[in-house]
């Protein structure tokens, strides 16, 4: 049996369609469920965060979870495969009124990503205090918490409503396929004939 970690929300249910068009019938969380047998699969239904976190300390053999969780979190896991899900990217947002001044000595940034912010900050040869929030990020910048803020975006909207602009872009992200790396040797050919029918459903739709 192989054990899958799913992010909570659309991309576990992005995720779920796939399985269920690779080996048929119906795989669905049924309301608060976080635990799901179907034949030789157990997916678990956990928050995002926490996905590759699992999947490194070995509780899931394999897992989905955006590449920004991935490369935030710097976990000793193997990356099988881009998906092609929940695309977005990791952008610096500051007020519209604001433009971004990368002569400053420091830079004062909301975030939760902060490894992702320290690392792009460093590659700027830019000072950066990183300001650790959890939700709200957007709030952070108009109440003078912070210059400026790094977050998810997808359409841009959330910022736009709340008055902010996009300053500069870091990365791009999407949902990729990962795997324990002891898992992957101790069940090698499970893992990879899997992966197979996923690469090539992924392939086709893209």
């Amino acid at each position: 049996m192989l054990t899958v970690a799913l992010p909570k929300g659309r991309i576990a249910e992005q995720t779920l369609e796939i399985f269920a068009e690779i080996f048929g019938g119906e795989f669905k969380f049924e309301g608060r469920e976080l635990i799901l047998d179907m034949g030789e699969f157990r997916f678990l239904n956990v928050r995002n965060q926490d996905v590759p976190t699992y999947v490194e300390h070995g509780a899931a053999d394999i897992g989905v979870v955006g590449l920004d969780v991935i490369t935030e979190k710097e976990l000793d896991i193997i990356q099988l495969l881009d998906m092609q899900l929940g695309k977005c990217k990791v952008a610096i947002g500051i007020k519209n009124e604001d433009e971004l001044d990368w002569s400053r000595p420091n830079i004062k940034i909301a975030t939760k990503m902060v490894n992702i912010t320290k690392d792009y900050f460093a590659q700027k040869a830019v000072g950066v205090e990183v300001i650790k929030l959890y939700g709200s990020i957007e709030l952070a910048p108009l109440v003078g918490l912070a210059d400026a803020i790094v977050d998810i975006v997808e359409t841009g909207s959330t910022m736009r409503e709340n008055g902010l602009k996009v300053a500069e872009e870091i990365m791009d992200s999407s949902a990729y396929l990962i795997a324990n790396k002891n898992s992957y040797y101790a069940k090698k050919d499970e893992i990879l004939s899997l992966y197979e029918k996923i690469k090539a459903v992924v392939e086709r739709d893209n």
